[in-house]
């Protein structure tokens, strides 16, 4: 099946996917009408025997319906499932905390789950597959589980550059430069973990002092802010804007349909995520078993094979999976030491700042 004919059928299983959740989970918005006793609250609600799974997940559709439709095949298991960005994901899991309409958040970076356990949201499991993880990668606490990793980049369209004879930005004070007014895209720090790695990367590059000015500088040169991470090299690749600032496998993603698209990576450094996935506190008993099993598969060699398979150019966590030709490792490119659990806990404070000096998030 091609990438376009596959992103096609995403959209209508997403919407399939959508009104199957609603349905089967009454207010999608977490209605806090349910009994708020601590000791009940905490345990999961009564087994209906189902054979099915609800999830919330923040990787894009394309990747989503290869993954699931595999556990399907294997076991039997049918996903429902919404794809929200990162950011709206833990906002709704959060909404939703005395009446979960979800068992299991997948995808988005550890920030998020980091402040989804410091909120009590989480239910603690780790897959016995982990022990083919790398150690600084595991979560301290036992609750989520890494499933890849995956680092920051300039994703720039090479037709753009070609004819304006430009050179790929190297560093982050080159995307200042005049030439790029109005060309760099990116995603909203309040919706998308994409965009608040990107804004915790530049906090610990730069300090308190300095992050804001240039954060102001770089907005000059914005077209726009996007509610999805992944929406920005999509931008990028159909010639809407010149460079996006965006993971490097959501950008790798698109060039085999074709899109010219060049990565650069800043010398002076760059952050990057592990992407995780956990089990909702409070869901179903027998979802739950789903979810563990998905759990236990998605961090199996068999599971995260689907990388490659799927041209996902995600960085497998377990190491007995295979890595796609041309994907980009850590070991590659100039990361910083990216404190993942600082950048959770001031991660409101930081987006509440950014809409309060640079741009309001999306609507929509």
């Amino acid at each position: 099946m091609k990438k376009s004919t596959k992103r096609l059928f995403a959209a209508l299983l997403a919407a399939t996917s959508l009104l199957a959740l609603t349905a089967c989970g009454g207010s999608s918005t977490g209605d806090s009408s349910a009994n708020t006793d601590d000791t009940q609250t905490e345990q999961p609600a009564e087994s209906s025997g189902s054979k099915e799974l609800s999830v919330y997940t923040a990787f894009p559709e394309s990747e989503v319906i290869y993954y699931f439709n595999k556990f399907e095949e294997e076991t039997g298991i049918k996903i429902n499932y919404v794809r929200l960005s990162a950011g709206e994901m833990l906002t709704r899991v959060e909404a939703e905390k005395d009446n979960p309409q979800a068992t299991l958040m997948f995808g988005g970076s550890t920030d998020n789950y980091i402040a989804a356990v410091d909120k009590g949201l989480l239910e603690p499991y780790q897959s016995p597959n982990l022990d083919k993880t790398p150690e600084t990668y595991l979560d301290p606490t036992g609750t989520w589980n890494p499933i890849y990793v995956g680092c920051i980049a300039f994703a720039c369209n090479a037709d753009w550059f070609a004819e304006k004879g430009l050179e790929y930005p190297t560093s982050w004070d080159d995307l200042l430069k005049p030439e790029f007014k109005g060309e760099i895209i990116m995603a909203h720090p309040a919706t998308s973990g994409t965009a608040y790695t990107v804004l915790a990367t530049l906090v610990q590059l730069k300090g308190d002092d300095q992050v804001w000015d240039y954060m102001e500088k770089l907005n000059e040169n914005m077209s726009q802010y996007t509610k999805s991470g992944s929406a920005a090299p999509n931008a990028v690749a159909i010639g809407e804007a010149a460079i996006a600032l965006t993971f490097s496998h959501d950008a790798l993603q698109l060039t085999p349909e074709g899109y010219h698209i060049e990565l650069s990576f800043p010398t002076d450094g760059t952050g990057y995520e592990v992407g995780a996935m956990a089990l909702i506190k409070g869901s179903k008993a027998d979802e739950q078993e789903n979810a563990k099993k998905f759990i236990d598969w998605m961090t199996s060699e068999a599971g995260q094979s689907c990388y490659a398979e799927n041209d996902s150019f995600r960085v497998p966590t377990n190491t007995d999976a295979p890595v796609a030709d041309g994907l980009v490792t850590l070991d590659q490119v100039s990361v910083i030491d990216y404190d993942a659990v600082w950048a959770a806990s001031v991660k409101s404070e930081y987006c509440e700042q950014f809409e309060t000096k640079i741009a309001t998030k999306p609507e929509g």
